[in-house]
């Protein structure tokens, strides 16, 4: 399996741009990649209404030459530039057309489809379509489906440069990116309306390309049984009180939710948090530092991934009071016991697992992190500086740096923490247990 450097991360809050050259081992890949039964794996190839709706036929067939077999959808635009007759010939398949065709609605046919298919790629994707996507907007099959599937979601744009250039296509194409939506960035050149720049949608053998790299990124990650931590712990005083941090558990949610759109069965331990339970995820909630430790060896046998990124409290209260104490003129000392190690219990049990902790700390990021790396016998650490108050605890970004067991190396600039588990699972990519 190819590991990918640190320079192919993307490092701003732009999607991510997994184009690539095909070739003949990718295309014989695909062609090995097939449903259980040995049925060639589905794609779902939907075409919006640009001029580029035209190539969407040579994308089709740029698919089929990968090895998949493809579905087609096209919104009532989208025809007006090529017939669905063409696609239907090529697929070999009924081209969904609308909500209410008499074979899609017998079947709820977009959430039939969406089930089975193992990615859905958008080419051309307009500035409607995107915008649509970013909104949640689902007004016709194809933004309908957009919203029903489980499948990586790969987009292609096509637009005139103006449009794509526009502040409010770019931040839907950022939010997105932010969600997990891949991108392959359109072409530089003459456009239709006779403009030159950015905004040609690009070439079906990119696309083709980049659809393969997502599938067999799948199908390394659909084998993988992914335990994550998240949030902080409470440890009670007395019936009101406790001890706690300033975690957010949105680092860790971020990562469950990347996980599961890989592929992953994942299951979430969570501490206190207000954040809605990703999409595919189990959760199990806890409160307390020994409540966490029981959950995650319940939950550790079955694991070949675990990513402890919640923030355990170190210390509790060796007892709580019953009810609610009084307020005392004098003050109140607490006695504190330290916490299970969950962390270093897991290490100790690791066997063949991937594991992964998080450091948190103010000051000697690098050494501390290589210090818990070797402590805990982890295989990756992910280190962050928490001594700022714009990023980290309480903020929907940050900037992380990886240190591997092997002595890699990765920094990833600051970028919101949806963006930023999908790097770090890249990373984690090339340590994942076979």
């Amino acid at each position: 399996m190819a590991k990918r450097k640190a320079s192919d991360l993307r490092k701003s809050v732009a999607p991510r741009r997994p184009a690539a050259a095909p070739s003949a081992g990718r295309t014989e890949a695909a062609r090995e990649a097939t449903a259980a039964g040995g049925a060639p794996q589905l794609v779902a190839l939907g075409v919006s209404g640009g001029i580029a709706a035209y190539k969407s036929a040579e994308v089709l067939r740029r698919l089929q030459d990968a090895g998949f077999e493809v579905a087609v959808i096209m919104t009532a635009n989208a025809q007006k530039f090529i017939t669905p007759l063409t696609l239907q010939a090529l697929s070999r398949r009924s081209v969904i057309t609308g909500m209410w065709d008499p074979e899609a609605a017998a079947q709820i046919e977009h959430v039939a489809l969406a089930r089975g298919c193992a990615l859905f790629v958008i080419a051309p994707a307009t500035a409607n379509v995107i915008g649509k996507m970013a909104s949640g907007v689902a007004d016709d099959f194809l933004t309908t489906f957009y919203l029903a599937t489980q499948a990586p979601v790969l987009i292609a744009p096509g637009m005139n440069d103006k449009m794509y250039a526009h502040p409010t296509v770019q931040r839907n194409l950022a939010h997105l990116g932010e969600i997990g939506v891949e991108l392959v960035p359109p072409d530089a050149g003459y456009l239709a309306c006779g403009d030159w720049g950015p905004g040609r949608m690009a070439e079906p053998e990119r696309i083709a390309a980049a659809a393969l790299l997502l599938v067999e990124r799948g199908a390394r990650w659909r084998s993988q049984r992914v335990l994550v931590t998240a949030g902080p712990t409470r440890e009670p005083i007395d019936r009101v009180r406790f001890i706690s941090n300033r975690s957010s558990g949105r680092m860790g949610y971020a990562l469950a939710a990347a996980a599961r759109r890989r592929g992953a069965e994942v299951t979430l331990v969570s501490g206190p948090t207000a954040l809605p339970t990703p999409r595919g995820v189990a959760r199990v909630d806890v409160s307390s530092a020994a409540e966490m430790r029981q959950q995650v060896l319940r939950a550790l046998e079955p694991a070949t991934v675990v990513i402890k990124a919640a923030a355990v409290s170190d210390y509790a209260p060796r007892q709580s009071l019953p009810g609610k104490a009084r307020k005392r003129p004098e003050g109140m000392s607490l006695d504190l016991a330290a916490t299970p190690d969950i962390l270093q219990e897991v290490g100790q049990r690791k066997g063949s697992r991937l594991l992964v902790g998080f450091a948190a700390e103010t000051q000697d990021l690098r050494q501390r992190a290589q210090e818990k790396l070797r402590a805990k016998n982890l295989d990756v650490v992910v280190a962050n500086d928490v001594s700022s108050d714009d990023i980290g605890f309480e903020s929907e970004r940050n900037a992380v740096l990886i240190l591997g067991r092997d002595g890699r190396e990765v920094a990833l600039e600051e970028a919101p923490k949806t963006l930023l588990a999908e790097q770090i699972l890249d990373v984690l990519e090339g340590y994942l247990p076979s």
